[in-house]
């Protein structure tokens, strides 16, 4: 365990993040509060520990490394699942204020026990489709953050988190490997959605090496009023 947090705490020091001991016993109990909760619902298939901390903590905190975390009051997180990337984020930045939506309650009662437990305050985790919740006053245009991890092909991911997005706020889809193909499939939906393509970062995870990939998208104007489409439309016939 110690020669986890070890490597863990040396590779956040060079990127300029210091955990502090509460940080680290936060970061420890989600480590035995996912594992303890998957063995009853399906999480995640990653439950070693050096394994979690590397493929779900520090990927998730890798997006501080090209997004000034001091500068976003607020996150929301698109089909967040067991947490991530928002909840590391929280651990580390405890000043952001974070929305989790998820379509599944299951997932959404896990997270109220693990925020819970964690101690912490400012963090609201919302039951129901992207979809929907974008179209409600208190969400839609609301954010500085928004954030997805490896949910959908990117033209779909702009429908689903762009209306969450407020005006200059920045969407960050984090996926695997670059695909050049899905940007550029994307650009109808970047125009319709009122988004702009940023900039792209990559990193490789530090023992696995496995390929990490983030697009960042800068909001430009409101969301216009068609959309997002009804739920399960942009899947099913997403905009190209």
């Amino acid at each position: 365990m110690e020669q986890t947090i070890n490597w863990f705490t040396e590779l956040l020091e060079e990127k300029g993040i210091s955990l502090n001991e509460r940080q680290l016993e936060q970061f420890d109990l989600y480590f035995k509060i996912l594992v303890d909760w998957n063995e009853r619902m399906n999480l995640t298939g990653i439950t070693e520990r050096d394994a979690v901390y590397e493929k779900h903590f520090y990927d998730s905190v890798s997006l501080s490394f090209f997004v000034p975390m001091q500068e976003i009051g607020s996150i929301a997180d698109i089909g967040s699942g067991a947490g991530f990337p928002s909840i590391p984020l929280k651990i580390c930045f405890p000043h952001l204020k974070v929305v989790i939506v998820d379509s599944l309650n299951k997932r959404i009662q896990f997270l109220k026990h693990l925020t819970e437990q964690l101690g912490m305050s400012d963090v609201e985790c919302v039951h129901g489709r992207a979809e929907d919740i974008s179209r409600l006053a208190a969400h839609r245009d609301r954010y500085d953050l928004v954030t997805a991890r490896a949910v959908a092909r990117l033209n779909v991911l702009n429908e689903f988190c762009l209306p969450f997005v407020r005006k200059n706020g920045v969407f960050a889809a984090m996926k695997g490997s670059q695909s050049e193909e899905e940007v550029k499939e994307a650009a109808f939906s970047l125009r319709e959605l009122k988004g702009k393509l940023r900039g792209e970062q990559g990193l490789s995870l530090p023992f696995e090496k496995s390929e990490r990939h983030i697009v960042l998208i800068e909001k430009t104007d409101a969301t216009p009023r068609k959309y997002p489409r009804k739920a399960g439309t942009p899947i099913k016939l997403p905009l190209v």
